[in-house]
C-alpha cells in the first residue's frame, strides 16, 4: 500500500485588514505593525462630549495648535507595538536585572568613595519623582493626543519612565542598604532643596500644559534632550572616578532607553514640521520658549553635580548639541 502525499497551496482572498489596504495597497501585506497602528482609535458615533470639555469631541483634532492633513503619516522607527514593546523591554530588563545582582553579589558599592554615593543621592536618587511626572504627561498626551500612530508610542514611553522612576528608587534602596534613608532624603531635597526647586517648578508647568503636541516637545523632546545627557553622560562620567563603572552599569537601562526613544521623537517631530510651515513656526517657539525655561531649571542642578560654575557651560553645550540635533534630523532651527 502507497501512500501519496500531496501539498495543496491555498492563496488568501486578502492580505490584511480593509483599512490597512486601503492605505498599503490592496494586494499588499502588511507588517504587525502597521495593522496595529492604523486607523485604531475611534472617528465616528460619538453619543455626547466630554461634560468635562464640552469644547472637544472625545477625540479632537483641535487640542493641539499642530495640524495634520493625515495624524497616521507618522511612523515610530522602531515598529514598536504592544507584542514588540513588551519583547523589547523583557529582554532590557533581563540586562538590567544582571546588572544589579553582580554590583550587589559583588558588593561592589563598598569600595564607592563617599563623596560619589552622596552625589548619587544628592542629584539622581530625587529625579525618581520628575520620572513619574514624566510618567503623567505621557499618560496626559496618551489621554487627549489624536491618532494610534502617537499615542500607543506614548503610551509605551509613559509606562517606561515608571520602570525608571523604579530603577532610580532601586539605586536608592542599594546604597543605604534598603533602609529607605536615601528615598526619603531624596524626597525632602525635591520638595526643599535649593537646586532642585527650579527643576521642581518647570516640573509642575509642565503638568499643567494643556496642548499635548506643546507637552510632547517640551518633555520629550526638549527637557529629556538636555536632562538625560547631562545625567547618563556628564555626571556618569564626574562618577567613575570616585566609583569606577559601578554606577554606570546601574544607570545602563536609561542609557539605552534613550538613544532608542530619541530616534522616535526625532522623527514624530520631522514630519510635523514637514507638514506646513506653520507646524514649523509653532514648534520651533515651542522648542525656543521650553529650552530657555529648561536651561534655567537645569543650571543648578548641573553645579550641584559637577561643581560650582560649570554647570552654565555645561548645559548651554547640551542646548548647542540638541540644536543641531534637531536641524539635522528634523529639520528643524530654535526660534530666535
Amino acid at each position: 500500500m502507497s501512500i501519496e502525499i500531496k501539498t495543496t497551496s491555498i492563496e488568501p482572498l486578502r492580505h490584511t485588514f480593509t483599512n490597512v489596504a486601503a492605505r498599503l495597497g490592496k494586494d499588499k501585506p502588511a507588517s504587525r505593525y502597521q495593522e496595529a497602528t492604523f486607523d485604531l482609535q475611534p472617528t465616528v458615533n460619538f453619543h455626547y462630549r466630554p461634560t468635562w470639555d464640552k469644547d472637544h469631541e472625545l477625540y479632537d483634532q483641535g487640542r493641539t495648535a499642530i495640524k495634520m492633513e493625515d495624524w497616521y503619516s507618522f511612523r515610530d522607527p522602531r515598529q514598536l507595538y504592544y507584542g514588540a514593546w513588551t519583547m523589547a523591554r523583557a529582554k532590557q530588563q533581563e540586562v538590567a536585572e544582571r546588572n544589579f545582582a553582580f554590583v550587589e553579589r559583588r558588593n561592589l558599592l563598598d569600595s564607592a568613595k563617599p563623596e560619589g554615593r552622596q552625589l548619587v543621592a544628592d542629584v539622581i536618587v530625587p529625579l525618581r519623582h520628575l520620572e513619574y511626572a514624566a510618567n503623567l504627561n505621557n499618560c496626559y498626551i496618551t489621554g487627549y493626543g489624536y491618532g494610534t500612530a502617537i499615542t500607543q508610542a506614548t503610551s509605551f514611553n509613559a509606562i517606561d519612565r515608571l520602570g525608571i522612576a523604579q530603577y532610580l528608587t532601586r539605586l536608592g534602596l542599594l546604597l543605604d542598604g534598603n533602609s529607605a534613608e536615601v528615598l526619603d532624603a531624596g524626597k525632602q531635597a525635591w520638595l526643599e532643596a535649593d537646586y532642585l526647586q527650579p527643576l521642581r517648578e518647570l516640573t509642575e508647568q509642565l503638568l499643567v500644559t494643556k496642548d499635548w503636541f506643546e507637552l510632547y516637545v517640551a518633555q520629550n523632546i526638549v527637557l529629556d534632550g538636555l536632562l538625560y545627557p547631562l545625567i547618563y553622560e556628564k555626571v556618569d562620567a564626574a562618577l567613575i572616578p570616585h566609583a569606577g563603572s559601578t554606577f554606570s552599569m546601574l544607570m545602563e537601562f536609561q542609557n539605552e532607553w534613550y538613544g532608542e526613544n530619541v530616534r522616535w521623537v526625532d522623527a514624530t517631530l520631522k514630519t510635523a514640521a514637514g507638514e506646513s510651515d506653520e507646524n514649523r513656526e509653532q514648534l520651533a517657539q515651542w522648542i525656543s520658549d521650553w529650552t530657555a525655561r529648561c536651561r534655567t531649571a537645569l543650571i543648578p542642578l548641573a553645579d550641584k553635580a559637577l561643581g560650582n560654575g560649570k554647570g552654565e557651560a555645561v548645559i548651554d553645550e547640551l542646548i548647542n548639541d540638541l540644536q543641531a540635533r534637531l536641524e539635522k534630523k528634523a529639520g528643524l532651527a530654535l526660534a530666535a
